[in-house]
């Protein structure tokens, strides 16, 4: 078994029970993994952004246990010493887990991005988001037109949510 089916076993096993949060880091990666490979990332960082799409938001649970809310903001606090424990069990090397970490430290920070693999997990959380969450029409826009970089994320946008498209 290769690392990234591993990082999503032990994801299922850390959110055992919690389907809608497995089922939204599932999404999240495949279009992580469809973004990357269609923008042309290179081997290293196209495992980085799908290691990452997995483990997003896995400080969710001791955010929740330890604030008592799941805010993107408490997730980045908790979510990297939780990823580096999992992605170190997985088989993953250091200069990888602190790649990761850093994703998942900011992946709810739309300013300063600073590689693909961060724009891209950004973009495939807020096309699953938008779904998930029911944006309305005009927030649909806005994201699209502030959060949105790569060519095929834009078109996964315009294709699910008729994004950009003028309406």
């Amino acid at each position: 078994m290769d690392r990234l089916t591993k990082t999503a076993f032990a994801m299922c096993e850390y959110m055992a029970g919690d389907v809608m949060r497995i089922n939204h880091f599932m999404k999240v990666h495949s279009f992580a993994k469809i973004i990357g490979e269609a923008e042309g990332l290179d081997a290293r960082t196209q495992e980085i952004l799908e290691a990452a799409a997995y483990v997003h938001d896995i400080g969710i649970k001791n955010s929740e246990i330890k604030y008592g809310s799941s805010s993107g903001y408490y997730q980045q606090i908790e979510g990297p010493g939780e990823a580096e424990k999992l992605l170190a069990e997985c088989g993953y090397d250091k200069e990888f887990i602190d790649r990761v970490k850093y994703l998942v430290s900011r992946h709810h920070k739309y300013v300063n991005i600073d590689g693909p693999d961060c724009q891209i997990l950004i973009e495939a959380d807020f096309i699953v988001n938008v779904y998930e969450d029911e944006i309305n029409r005009e927030t649909i826009r806005d994201i699209y037109e502030k959060i949105f970089r790569t060519e095929s994320g834009k078109e996964i946008m315009r294709r699910l949510y008729a994004a950009g498209d003028g309406e």
